[in-house]
């Protein structure tokens, strides 16, 4: 089996992924492995921007106040401030190489939206494509950059720790199985500190506003190796995907609301004054809630987003991507109102690592959707996203490069992958009928409402699904659709488990059983051996 060796391995090529090769680039060797190309992550999808105070008028503090009142009381809020803090910095390095963020046609000073949750306009954007914009720029820095080798169409397996190698003394991950899934291939990559920043997992549900990447794989990942994960049952419901036959998982950004766009439902009637004194500057928990009761109330598939107090010139300047995409399918945001749905878009929780990434398992930092910091407790403030993943990813890089250890993963001989008596699959159909079943499962019973009887029923089938897969896993070659399915649902039954050590409503997870927030915030936490099979039965 070929193994690769380098001084850093960083899996993911979103904000998160990208920043931390980049600065960890300027002092050693670094692998970055993304399962398909590098441009294809959630962060790219990202519309609305990144939150950085930058309006004199505006305060560091009031940023942090903002971002632990939408955390429902779990946020921490020495985190929030270090995050918060650091942001300035950040955002001029992403300016030092190259990304351009949208200014005033009438001064040099940032054009800065406002978002639900936000008391003060500090939203950074590139039009209504914030996300594209600066993964475009740093695609083109790591590929120009001679320490950094890329790995695309490669799909991680799992990682190598040297308690799994049978070393002795404290546990520590060096490096990790990988599949080309192009050739088929399954090698390693042996480094001394490995990166998680995978992304979140929003595929677990059967509408989300998510690329179909987005399938957990760091946090399942991570928890196979006995790795702590905290507050998985945090799913982010984003209240204003597209309805629409033709599209596909695409996002009415936010950004929409916070310039003054309205909600009404079939009838014409604008209902969020009567769930939110708020209205639709809510944050997103109740916004989602609300549309999903009026939906449900009426029996109506979907909800409208009106905008058409706004003029075509504005609306063509500030949401020029939104605006083509619904034009093409026929809607106007000039002259019509926008259907739109929830759909599960962001993960709170994920495994626990420190602002600098640091895991309770040495060697291995995680970035991103993947990580549970601390900065988002029970619900993330709006474009609080991008800010976390571009500081922590610069925190980890410095953590990683302070590091008095060598860097060399002391040469461990990885063992050669044992395919055993695994054959090729001739029955491709049962990881399909598998997925769906997964998405349908999750949707269902663990989405926006919950109840005890839901989350059991969902944990039995998840279970029974976990165990064909592993059957399916172990009798067949592994391939990226296995792998994936592995983690998903992996990942589904941590959302289930931590929503049933919930007994509260809090932030994202709202149960019929028990609608009142308990006086203490308490977070939820898994820890089980390392294993696949550490929670089957």
């Amino acid at each position: 089996m070929r193994t690769i060796d380098s001084t850093y391995l960083v899996i993911g090529s979103g904000l998160a992924g990208l920043v931390a090769a980049l600065n960890l680039a300027r002092s050693g060797q670094v692998v970055l492995v993304t399962k398909q190309q590098l441009a294809q992550s959630n962060s790219d999808w990202a519309q609305g921007g990144i939150s950085c105070v930058m309006d004199p008028t505006d305060s560091l503090d009031a940023h942090v106040q903002d971002t632990l009142a939408t955390g429902g009381g779990l946020s921490s809020e020495p985190i929030v401030r270090r995050i918060i803090n650091d942001a300035r910095a950040a955002i001029e390095e992403l300016e030092s190489y190259g990304v351009a963020f949208t200014r005033k046609t009438d001064s040099a000073d940032y054009d800065l939206g406002q978002e639900a949750g936000h008391s003060a306009r500090r939203i950074l954007h590139a039009g209504d494509i914030t996300g594209h914009a600066v993964i475009e720029t740093l695609i083109k820095q790591v590929h120009r950059h001679p320490r950094i080798e890329i790995l695309t169409h490669t799909m991680a397996i799992d990682l190598v720790t040297t308690g799994w190698l049978g070393r002795g003394g404290p546990n520590r991950c060096v490096g990790a199985y990988f599949l080309d899934s192009k050739r088929g291939e399954i090698f390693a990559v042996r480094a001394g500190h490995t990166v998680l920043a995978t992304g979140g997992a929003g595929k677990i549900y059967l509408y989300t506003s998510n690329p179909d990447l987005a399938t957990g794989d760091g946090i399942a990942m991570a928890w196979r190796a006995g790795v702590p994960i905290k507050n998985m049952e945090f799913v982010q419901f984003h209240p204003t995907c597209l309805y629409h036959p033709e599209a596909k998982s695409f996002l009415i950004s936010e950004a929409v609301r916070g310039e003054g766009a309205r909600l009404f439902n079939a009838s014409g009637e604008a209902f969020m004054a009567g769930y939110d004194q708020r209205g639709e500057l809510a944050p997103r928990d109740i916004v989602a809630r609300a549309i999903d009761q009026e939906m449900k109330r009426r029996g109506d598939r979907c909800v409208y987003l009106d905008s058409t107090h706004r003029p075509l010139d504005f609306l063509t300047r500030r949401f020029p991507n939104i605006y083509a995409t619904c034009l093409r399918l026929g809607i106007d945001m000039a002259k019509d109102p926008i259907p739109v749905v929830p759909a599960a878009h962001y993960l709170c929780g994920g495994v626990e690592a420190d602002v600098d990434g640091t895991t309770q398992l040495d060697g291995l930092y995680v970035c991103g959707e993947a990580a549970c910091t601390g900065m988002h407790g029970a619900n993330r403030l709006a474009s609080n996203s991008l800010l976390e993943a571009l500081v922590c990813a610069r925190n980890a890089a410095e953590a990683i490069q302070s590091d008095p250890r060598p860097a060399a993963a002391d040469k461990l001989q990885i063992p050669d992958w044992r395919a055993g008596d695994a054959v090729p699959s001739d029955e491709a159909v049962v990881v399909e009928h598998n997925w769906k079943e997964l998405r349908t499962c999750m949707w269902d019973y663990v989405g926006i409402v919950r109840t005890n009887k839901r989350l059991e029923r969902a944990k039995r089938r998840v279970r029974n699904i976990r165990r064909e897969i592993r059957q399916y896993y172990l009798d067949y070659i592994v391939t990226a659709d296995v792998l994936e399915l592995r983690n998903l649902a992996a990942v589904a039954e941590l959302v289930i488990r931590c929503a049933e050590m919930r007994r509260e409503s809090r932030g994202l997870h709202y149960t019929l059983d028990y609608l009142e927030r308990l006086d203490e915030a308490a977070e939820t936490r898994i820890v089980d051996q390392p294993g696949d099979a550490a929670t089957l039965g």
